[in-house]
């Protein structure tokens, strides 16, 4: 038999054994947890299946509730571990004093953030709030100095325009003293 047809055949056992674990395995996931972790935990217990699935007995059902039971308690023991250690971390160093959204005055700052593309948004959101330089948000998008300056150049320009069309739609002139326009 040919690595090919092995790896179909393979592929075939497995689609249909998922085809029948499918829906116990969700109904067992269901009545143990949220329909999140459920989730989670049915596609790493499918993967489990998949990686060993030459140990599937021919009554599969009990062996994959094993590993769902398995799948999840690791799931259950990752949540109590990122719950422990965000406790520890808040008591440990706690947040500094968060710097508030932009107040109600800013009501138009927020309405022209909202209307620029997502990924625009953000890059502002770094800059300003988070105080990034350029070449610091580079790093947070994985993009070179270069492009994430350009982008945050772009980003500001866009921030501007979107504020002045507000500005104009609601009446208020803008002060050009010290604008550099």
């Amino acid at each position: 038999m040919s690595t090919d047809q092995r790896e179909a055949d393979r592929r075939a056992r497995f689609e249909e054994l998922a085809r029948e674990l499918m829906d116990p395995l969700r109904h067992y996931l269901a009545r143990r947890t949220d329909p999140a972790t459920a989730d989670d935990v049915l596609s790493d217990t499918l993967l489990v299946c998949w990686r060993r699935l030459d140990d599937v007995p021919d009554n599969a059902l009990p062996w994959v509730y094993g590993v769902a039971r398995n799948c999840l308690a690791n799931a259950q023991r990752g949540e109590r571990r990122r719950e422990r250690l965000a406790a520890r971390i808040s008591v440990v160093a706690p947040p500094d004093q968060v710097t508030p959204v932009p107040d109600a005055r800013d009501d138009e700052l927020l309405e022209a953030m909202a209307a620029l593309r997502p990924e625009d948004a953000e890059l502002l959101r770094l800059w300003a709030w988070e105080r990034l330089a350029p070449a610091e948000i580079a790093t947070v998008l994985q993009v070179s100095a270069n492009a994430a300056s350009i982008r945050l150049h772009r980003a500001r320009q866009k921030l501007r325009d979107e504020l002045r069309k507000i500005q104009q739609v609601s009446g208020h002139e803008q002060s050009r003293e010290g604008s550099g326009s």
